[in-house]
């Protein structure tokens, strides 16, 4: 046999042998993090569910799913284990990196201290009294919209009552039905 003719399957035989090697190497990791799991820590399951380990096992582990509620997992279950401040900014919102970055406000007005270029109407009663004024604005608006409505309504009803007149009309023979 000629080496150009076996050059196909040596290549695809170390492919091979590469590509489970790797997967070794990732089953073993995760067992080694599976083992080195102890209680307190946060750990996120195969499904996606985020829980605390209360017990470790050896081939199981007890999880708090939440406050007071405990489950049984087999370890295999167990995805991921946590570092603290991953588990706390996930479960609890708690970013610890907070502190460090400046709130950016909603609005501009709060960056300059004045909603307009004046100054007028930076306290809080003139704040409440322009809600107000807007809050009753709507309401008229509002209130005119319920008004037009009704009217649309009733001449709806005039309409059918002169088309049932109309039709009343020409089964009597009135021939000056409209």
């Amino acid at each position: 046999m000629n080496i150009v003719t076996l050059l196909p399957f040596i290549v695809l035989i170390g492919a091979m042998f590469l590509m489970t090697r790797s997967a070794k190497n990732k089953q073993r990791q995760a067992a080694q993090m599976r083992n080195e799991m102890q209680p307190g820590t946060g750990v996120r399951t195969i499904g996606g569910m985020y829980a605390t380990v209360k017990e470790v096992h050896e081939d199981t582990v007890l999880l708090e799913v939440a406050p007071g509620v405990h489950a049984i997992y087999a370890k295999n279950a167990v995805g991921a284990v946590l570092a603290d401040s991953e588990y706390n900014r996930i479960v609890h919102g708690i970013d610890p990196d907070d502190a460090d970055h400046p709130v950016v406000p909603d609005d501009a007005s709060s960056l300059t201290g004045t909603d307009g270029a004046d100054g007028a109407g930076d306290s809080p009663a003139d704040k409440a009294g322009t809600a107000a004024a807007v809050d009753a604005d709507e309401a008229e608006k509002a209130d005119e919209a319920d008004e037009a409505d009704v009217k649309k309504i009733d001449l709806g009803k005039q309409d059918a009552d002169e088309a049932d007149t109309t039709e009343d009309d020409k089964r009597d023979g009135n021939t000056d039905a409209k």
